[in-house]
């Protein structure tokens, strides 16, 4: 009865209604959310024009939207570092604004903690890229710590393997000694080819009547994609095409750079890779892929608080 007694005062019933709304005011009138872009005409095409360096192009539509989205992001993710006031804790950011005010001439007679104090009161961390960067570095750091990727389980890597298995053939290998014929030398090819062959010359006792080639005379272990690098592309395909057998001389194969007479001292033919041969690989993509989903994941509910405008 003390109780009930007690809600008839008046004072009782201002508190329940302020209460009342206080709640209602959160839920019809909400603080507004930080807003975050649109971006600027000068920063998308600064995306742009680094878009066409890279690619020797300018971008689509779609890929200028998808690099608008990444780049919201980066300012979303820069703000809320801001906000939870990472950037005073965090030592690159301290040497930063210390160069940046002594670059300014700013720091005359004043201690590296004045120089610090006075630049966060010039707000120089809020317009410095590489501040700027660090600070999304770690804001990513902190939403994966919240919602660390699982760990990669055997299963996956398993059928990470199946499902990757032909590109992870692994290629044929060559291990070749040959003689090099210039373009001045091409004419004299069959006469030596002949002499090796009569005297039956070791790949050692030949190289003697080679022609200088700069990348060397023996070859060992080396996939098509080395030898391309270097003898170049067409050697590699000309070489195939002689069926080269173990133990036996080839050619003249004829490459960029003119004729080449080739031993091949061994060959392993193209296979299948196993699971242990590239687990590490297959790890580290799994790794690299679960971070990446983790980190879209920790965004996505991140942007739930801001109001992205693109």
């Amino acid at each position: 009865m003390r109780f009930f007694a007690r809600l008839n005062r008046p004072w009782m019933h201002f508190i329940i209604l302020g209460c009342l709304l206080f709640y209602l005011r959160g839920i019809y009138f909400p603080e507004p959310q930080t807003v975050i872009g649109p971006l600027g005409e000068a920063r998308i095409e600064a995306l742009r024009q680094q878009w066409f360096s890279s690619t020797g192009r300018m971008p689509t539509p779609e890929q200028q939207a998808r690099m608008v989205a990444v780049e919201l992001d980066r300012d979303m993710l820069f703000a809320r570092a801001v906000e939870m006031e990472l950037h005073l804790y965090d030592t690159v950011v301290y040497q930063r604004l210390l160069r940046n005010m002594r670059f300014l001439q700013l720091g005359e007679g004043k201690s590296e903690q004045e120089l610090y104090e006075a630049a966060l009161d010039m707000r120089l961390h809020l317009g410095d890229e590489v501040i700027k960067r660090r600070m999304i570095q770690v804001m990513e750091q902190v939403l994966l710590a919240s919602n660390p990727p699982l760990p990669i389980s055997e299963e996956e890597v398993a059928a990470e393997f199946e499902k990757r298995r032909e590109e992870l053939r692994r290629p044929p290998r060559y291990s070749i000694e040959h003689i090099y014929f210039n373009r001045e030398r091409e004419a004299e090819a069959d006469s030596v080819i002949a002499k090796i062959e009569g005297q039956q010359l070791t790949p050692e006792q030949a190289r003697e009547l080679s022609s200088p080639f700069l990348p060397g005379y023996q070859f060992t272990h080396q996939t098509p994609d080395q030898l391309a690098r270097h003898f170049g592309a067409s050697f590699v395909k000309n070489l195939q095409a002689t069926d080269p057998a173990v133990g036996h001389w080839v050619g003249p194969v004829r490459s960029t750079y003119g004729l080449h007479y080739v031993w091949v001292e061994a060959l392993e033919p193209e296979r299948d890779a196993t699971v242990d041969e590239v687990r590490m690989q297959l790890q580290r993509d799994l790794e690299s892929r679960a971070r990446e989903a983790a980190l879209r994941n920790g965004i996505d509910t991140l942007r739930e608080n801001y109001e992205v405008r693109s």
